[in-house]
């Protein structure tokens, strides 16, 4: 009895040992979202630019979309923007910006430094959309279909290899998808 318990604390060692390297295998940026294959949430959110404006999905064109979560307290959001400047350029999509949990003097501020790359900006001061879309924090961005479901959700910054290797793949899918009439 004296030996079995004497192995416990090296059992329970080893247990702890295996999680954490099963751990260390994760990549941190692949978020699996419970809103994937499901429609954008339903909102009514001020814009950004335009406080007496109240947006809601109905705003979004037609197409596919993409919705990127920033704030000025995010220095990551600083890293990924000139690429989303290049991003906006792209006709085949339109890039929608989520002012996640800000002020909004910053966040103009931020636009007006930095070039707008957004069709309009939803002003989240309170979260609650970034909540119903289960965002942890920012950068994240969020690609729409053409009937408004979400298709994925990549939680880091946006850059030339990641959009390459993640997001032109899926923008492609979803074009052929548009021209079969899916």
């Amino acid at each position: 009895m004296k030996v079995i318990i004497r192995l416990i604390p090296l059992i329970l060692f080893l247990l702890l040992g295996v999680l954490l390297y099963r751990g260390l295998s994760l990549n941190p940026q692949d978020m699996p979202s419970a809103l994937v294959g499901k429609q954008f949430p339903a909102f009514t959110l001020p814009n950004l630019q335009n406080k007496e404006q109240q947006l809601s999905v109905d705003d979004f064109g037609k197409g596919i979309k993409l919705v990127n979560v920033w704030a000025t307290w995010c220095p990551s959001c600083k890293v990924e923007h000139p690429f989303l400047v290049k991003l906006s350029q792209d006709k085949r999509f339109n890039l929608y910006g989520l002012n996640y949990k800000d002020e909004r003097v910053p966040a103009l501020q931020w636009l007006e430094n930095y070039r707008d790359p957004y069709v309009f900006t939803i002003f989240d001061q309170q979260g609650s959309l970034g909540l119903d879309l289960g965002v942890f924090g920012a950068p994240e961005t969020f690609v729409v279909d053409h009937h408004n479901v979400i298709r994925k959700r990549f939680a880091g910054v946006l850059e030339r290899n990641v959009w390459q290797r993640e997001f032109l793949p899926l923008i492609n899918t979803i074009e052929d998808e548009i021209a079969n009439g899916q």
